[in-house]
């Protein structure tokens, strides 16, 4: 998708924003008698008019407010993805957008949606380029956003886009291996650094959890550890970026049913997905931040020598662990990293991962479940973004009685903590591998839509990293 700011007035299809009936008269591309229609059909509850000049299509969106800022925020990027499915259907290449609100970020914001829902992933589809979306080119016109703002808003769109196909890309392509070779590419296009750890080199650094893991499967784990540090940073200690990298999840020898389940695994690495994209974002965007990022990566098989209920296995940091449940491994992984992540005194951690069905079923596809010991501060400001990119965050206790659920009778700690409360004795486990500012994100229930809906297409959606970006984009001024 290309974006650019139009120097001259176009005869090209063209969008205009409107919130008061009154500005239909300062738009000199329509009659008389077509603002009548307009006035008419937008008394008559539409929110949209198109205008047929048979050379090119004008619309008009008559934005109505909401009860709150980002709600409003939010209607206009949900009507960007309705333009869309129209652009698409009458084949239109390029839209230009007039912003004629007391929104700053109108334009943008139906920018945002419109191009989030133009994404496609045709990669094995035989009739790609027939399938194609036509629509290529956002345009602005000069008043109605920044040279700035547009090229932010290209790098974003291009960070999500990449995430997303690294989700839909199947296991018989992105296996762990292959992941760590499309983040090189990443870094090598947006300048972090990239480092891959190997089996033999996670078997000399004793990563017990990742190694159990991987042992029922013909593919070797990798650990991709990312780095990106500019000369001038606001941060000296780093924020580290933890994703959960398993490329394929059956359950293991605790084997997940097929329908509805096993058939969507794929996505099982939304979170590596979603920390290597913000990383490619953040670079791209030059961020004056220090910034590491970790993606522990396997897929988990009920291989010939399968890890199995009843073991216990020597995690990096040298506690053991009582697997009950071998369909639990996202936090075996994540236990490595987040130990791993001690090496560089981070000033905050951050992780990203598809791990609890009981977060899918609390907050459904509307919501991240979070939770952390991160300062109030920087749990507000977490909020905030949440809000601003309509990511938003449902933060849930620590507890030490949901530790309890976790103790073990014959190792540490145990991998699994009963019937309830199921996300957060996940996130109790995690916490065990932890001695810094952390906040862990399960992303189970946003990272794969089975239909469209708004702005998120079939397949992986990247829901969290535009609230992630968000937050370190402001990073210096929110958080002190």
């Amino acid at each position: 998708m290309e974006f650019k700011i139009q120097q001259k007035p176009t005869k090209k299809h063209q969008l205009f924003i409107i919130d008061d009936l009154k500005k239909l008269s300062a738009i000199p591309e329509i009659t008389e008698q077509e603002s009548g229609y307009a006035t008419a059909a937008f008394a008559a509850e539409q929110n949209r008019v198109t205008i047929n000049r048979y050379t090119h299509f004008v619309f008009i969106y008559n934005l109505k407010p909401k009860k709150t800022d980002w709600q409003t925020k939010e209607t206009l990027r949900k009507a960007g993805s309705e333009l869309q499915m129209v652009a698409s259907k009458l084949k239109l290449d390029e839209i230009t957008i007039t912003n004629n609100t007391t929104i700053e970020s109108a334009a943008l914001l139906f920018a945002e949606g419109l191009a989030l829902s133009n994404y496609q992933f045709l990669k094995y589809r035989t009739e790609a380029k027939k399938l194609t979306h036509t629509l290529s080119t956002i345009s602005f016109t000069k008043d109605s956003a920044t040279v700035k703002d547009v090229e932010k808003l290209s790098i974003i769109v291009g960070a999500i886009y990449r995430a997303r196909t690294l989700v839909n890309e199947p296991l018989n392509y992105l296996s762990a291996v292959q992941l760590s070779e499309e983040i090189k590419l990443l870094g090598e296009d947006s300048g972090f650094k990239v480092t891959v750890l190997n089996k033999a080199r996670l078997e000399k650094e004793k990563m017990g959890g990742i190694l159990a893991v991987n042992r029922g499967s013909i593919d070797p784990p990798t650990f991709t550890i990312m780095e990106y540090k500019p000369k001038k940073v606001l941060n000296k200690k780093p924020i580290v970026l933890v994703g959960k990298g398993v490329v394929y999840d059956t359950g293991g020898l605790s084997l997940k049913p097929t329908p509805n389940s096993m058939d969507r695994m794929k996505s099982d690495m939304s979170g590596a997905a979603l920390v290597s994209g913000a990383m490619y974002a953040i670079a791209k965007m030059q961020l004056p931040l220090n910034i590491v990022a970790l993606v522990p990566a396997t897929d988990n098989r009920p291989g010939e020598d399968a890890y199995v209920p009843g073991d216990v296995i020597t995690m990096y940091s040298g506690a053991t662990v009582e697997v009950l449940n071998t369909d639990a491994e996202g936090r075996m992984l994540l236990g490595d990293a987040l130990h791993w992540a001690k090496k560089y005194d981070p000033e905050l951690v951050l992780d990203f991962a598809t791990l609890t069905g009981a977060a899918s079923t609390a907050v459904g596809e509307h919501g991240i479940v979070c939770m952390g010991t991160a300062s109030e501060e920087t749990k507000l400001a977490f909020r905030e973004s949440g809000f601003r990119q309509y990511e938003r965050l449902v933060e849930y206790p620590l507890w030490d009685e949901y530790g309890d659920q976790i103790k073990s009778d014959i190792a540490d700690i145990k991998n699994i903590g009963g019937a309830t409360g199921g996300a957060i004795t996940a996130g109790k486990f995690l916490e065990h591998f932890t001695n810094y500012p952390w906040m862990h994100f399960d992303i189970a229930g946003v990272s794969f839509a089975t239909s469209r809906h708004g702005y998120y297409p079939v397949g992986g959606t990247a829901f969290g990293m535009r609230m992630l970006l968000d937050f370190l984009g402001n990073y210096g001024i929110s958080i002190k």
